[in-house]
């Protein structure tokens, strides 16, 4: 009895608790909204990326895999290579038919000559006999015997160039099929289509797989956005291109750099992930963040999807951004981080309170559903 008067008293404490700290995360969210000047709205939301599959296109064996989870790697990156054994060996077989082929076009191109010598011959004993014929010097029975060798003579030139014609369609099927055998080698070497991070890794070395069977999953690292959920009232005056600022957990002093690159024509419940209950309560409109790609690459190392934080966007263009929000990330060698070869890190503005009203930029991103 006094074991369950003791839990129960625990989990009425732990209840209580729970409850005090959706209150506070409540009032907090509430205290930072209102600390928003007028023309700012904000968020909240994760980062996020689209996934794409490394997949084998022809059935067969995986030789090597060389990335694992985890793994950044580059695009264009050789990731993973397919066992080309046996399309080595139908494509020696092509190159050999295509060489057969192509002795036999000789042969047959130097047949051709002769029978052509042969019907020019058997032409002109026609033309003499027929001459003589009609001088009465031969018989009829000559003159037709002259007319058959021309007509042997021209369907063995006929027969000839038919055999040319076959033969130089099965050298285009031998080549197109080499072309074709090239082309698998080609894509049995599996390469990386973005720059990303290895999410799963699904095959393993000397398994065999069918046509499409995926070996990794990336995460598109060139496409990195953070979902957000605005009412409305909100929503109803963002527009795509809007200037925004994502400013993550993990680096509350930092504010990245962002745009909206969509929003949700339809209303519709927030998912769970959204943090706060008020929020996930209403029907709210989806709003994407997208941070342009040559502000990531600097910090491709550290980006990771899932890190949750705050966006922040521009409703009025002319509204300037509070200070907490006008520090973009250190360089990244401040951080740690090996700059990457072209990029270009965030410039903190001169005068965030001189700052020139910005113009509603005439096009937007086209967005990528995730």
């Amino acid at each position: 009895m006094f074991m369950l008067k003791s839990m129960l008293r625990w989990a009425a404490v732990a209840a209580i608790a729970a409850v005090i700290g959706i209150g506070a995360w409540l009032y907090y969210d509430a205290r930072e909204r209102a600390k928003l000047p007028p023309g700012i709205v904000s968020g909240n939301g994760r980062v996020e990326s689209v996934q794409v599959d490394v997949a084998a296109k022809y059935p067969g064996r995986v030789l090597r895999i060389f990335a694992h989870e985890g793994d950044l790697v580059r695009a264009g990156q050789v990731l993973a290579q397919m066992d080309v054994a046996e399309l080595e060996a139908e494509l020696a077989a092509g190159k050999a038919k295509i060489a057969e082929g192509n002795e036999t076009e000789a042969k047959i191109k130097a047949d051709i000559l002769s029978r052509e010598a042969a019907v020019r011959y058997e032409d002109q004993q026609f033309i003499r006999n027929r001459e003589l014929f009609s001088r009465r010097y031969i018989s009829r029975e000559e003159m037709e015997q002259t007319q058959t060798k021309v007509d042997i003579a021209r369907t063995q030139l006929d027969a000839v160039k038919a055999q040319l014609l076959a033969n130089e369609r099965s050298i285009e099927a031998a080549t197109a099929d080499v072309q074709n055998t090239q082309a698998k080698i080609v894509d049995s070497t599996l390469v990386s289509p973005v720059t990303g991070r290895v999410l799963y890794r699904l095959a393993e070395e000397r398994e065999v797989l069918g046509a499409g069977g995926k070996v990794l999953t990336l995460v598109n690292l060139d496409d990195v956005y953070m979902e957000i959920f605005l009412p409305s009232d909100e929503a109803a005056r963002v527009d795509v291109g809007s200037e925004a600022r994502i400013v993550l957990d993990a680096y509350p002093q930092y504010a990245g750099r962002a745009r909206v690159s969509f929003i949700s024509p339809e209303a519709q419940f927030t998912p769970k992930q959204v943090e706060t209950r008020s929020e996930r309560d209403k029907l709210m409109f989806r709003v994407k963040l997208k941070v342009p790609q040559e502000k990531l690459l600097p910090y491709i190392e550290k980006i990771k999807t899932g890190v949750r934080g705050v966006g922040y966007v521009k409703v009025d263009p002319n509204a300037p951004w509070p200070e907490k929000l006008e520090h973009p990330f250190p360089p990244p060698a401040a951080m740690g981080i090996k700059p990457a070869e072209g990029a270009k890190p965030e410039e903190k503005p001169e005068s965030p309170k001189a700052e020139e009203p910005a113009a509603k930029p005439s096009g937007a991103e086209k967005p990528t559903n995730p």
